[in-house]
């Protein structure tokens, strides 16, 4: 058995190597050719598996962590729950500070995996002692033999994707890909993927996907950190409140801001037209497709890729709630047969 290729010798070992599925029926009126990234296929079902596993094991290689030690992070969700998976596996403790924006599902699923986890208003500024971002500080701080992953503010969160998801995207679509699709909240993913392909192929076109209430597109159209920008917005893990330094915008050359009303109708298109069970983002940066097929951006020879960070399974307390779109406002009358799709028999 110890030589069989078929067998792994444990869950990171299925870490990246995510396929790229051809979009149909939701592209089918858009000129191009449109394919998804499906992040869901990680073990830990989103992108942020790739970010974990190389983060730690770059600070295993550094000296920086041994085993018995603590990893502390500030998450939305997704990285907290592949830090959890990571250290299951390599006997570390984990503790999480959690934006109270994260579904209550991405919340429960966090403390299964064995996570201490405090969760931290949402809807304050990134100074705030409250913040998700101060609370990890501090946990750090008082936390002996700890180690501050720190997501949004680490090179190496760019250099994982650098090293693996844009080599894979390149590879798959043999060069011709003409256009990357991807949201930004720490920024890692789409820096990283961005620096890959457009040494590759400096034409390439990397699209930033950014929420209304963040500051983000503003920001690499002006360099002003306008705070007039922020408000409340339910999307998670797309946007900010400040600024990255895991966000390369050199790299990127626009963004596209959408709704969550529509970021979320799209999601649920996404799994009735292409069978993909994807999570909110993933209906973000196709919402954003959408908006630039209006703006005529692609050609019949475009070759767009769009990352689909995690899994629908996420968002069954939000998006995939028809009480919680209800309750948002985000059922009209275009959209009510979703809400009556269900018949009880009494």
């Amino acid at each position: 058995m110890e030589n069989n290729k078929k067998v792994f010798n444990n869950v990171l070992e299925l870490v990246g190597n995510t396929p790229l599925i051809k979009l149909n029926k939701i592209a089918s009126s858009f000129k191009g050719n449109y394919y998804a990234k499906v992040e869901a296929f990680n073990p830990g079902h989103s992108s942020k598996d790739r970010i974990a596993l190389y983060i730690i094991e770059q600070a295993e290689k550094k000296g920086i962590i041994k085993p018995g030690d603590t990893i502390v992070e500030t998450t939305s969700g997704n990285t907290g729950f592949s830090i959890a998976m990571v250290s299951i596996i390599k006997g570390y403790k984990c503790i999480l500070a959690v934006s109270s924006k994260s579904s209550a599902d991405k919340i429960d699923m966090l403390k299964t995996m064995g996570a201490q986890v405090y969760v931290c208003p949402a809807h304050v500024s990134a100074d705030d002692p409250r913040s998700y971002y101060e609370v990890a500080k501090r946990l750090h701080e008082e936390t002996e033999g700890s180690v501050y992953i720190n997501q949004y503010f680490n090179e190496l969160n760019i250099d994982a994707h650098y090293h693996s998801t844009g080599p894979e995207i390149w590879n798959q679509t043999e060069g011709k890909i003409t256009h990357l699709v991807a949201c930004s909240g720490t920024g890692g993913t789409i820096s990283g993927i961005g620096k890959y392909l457009k040494e590759q192929n400096p034409d390439i076109k990397i699209i930033g996907v950014d929420a209304y209430g963040s500051v983000i597109k503003k920001y690499h159209e002006t360099q002003e950190f306008d705070e007039k920008e922020i408000y409340p917005y339910r999307i998670e893990g797309l946007g900010k409140n400040l600024i990255p330094t895991a966000t390369k915008f050199e790299v990127i050359d626009e963004f596209v801001k959408v709704t969550d009303e529509e970021s979320a109708h799209t999601a649920r298109e996404i799994a009735n037209t292409e069978g993909l069970f994807v999570g909110y983002t993933s209906g973000a940066a196709m919402q954003a497709i959408k908006q630039l097929n209006e703006d005529e951006t692609f050609t019949k020879d475009s070759n767009v890729v769009v990352i689909f960070p995690d899994h629908g399974s996420r968002y069954m307390s939000k998006i995939y709630s028809d009480k919680w779109m209800n309750d948002q406002g985000f059922f009209d009358t275009i959209h009510q047969e979703a809400a009556e799709s269900i018949q009880i028999i009494k």
